[in-house]
């Protein structure tokens, strides 16, 4: 899966979860992501078929982002992950020295 290897692909399609965005609002959406990542990272989330990019057609130009139905099942599949790592968390790292009681 290295092609979601990036901490900003997750990011941006959490961000979508529920709605459609414009670019500025994903921009204020996603705390420290540069405009230059994420337009990157929409065009590549938007070659996997995961986002799709909705051009209104107007002037000046408005376009919007959400999730495509692939990209709605992909964050299904990660929030049932996220949720299983949360509740194996100590069985994980019991004997694990090498992870920081902090990060926990």
């Amino acid at each position: 899966m290295t092609f979601l290897a990036g901490k900003w692909h997750l990011l941006v399609i959490d961000a979508l979860a529920k709605e459609r965005w414009r670019n500025g609002e994903l921009m204020r959406k996603i705390e420290g992501i540069s405009q230059k990542m994420l337009t990157q990272t929409l065009r590549e989330l938007e070659n996997m078929n995961l986002v799709l990019r909705i051009d209104m057609g107007t002037v000046p130009p408005h376009v919007e982002y959400e999730l495509t139905p692939l990209g709605q099942d992909l964050r299904m599949k990660i929030c049932t992950l996220d949720r299983w790592i949360e509740d194996n968390m100590f069985e994980l790292i019991r004997d694990n020295d090498s992870v920081p009681l902090d990060y926990v």
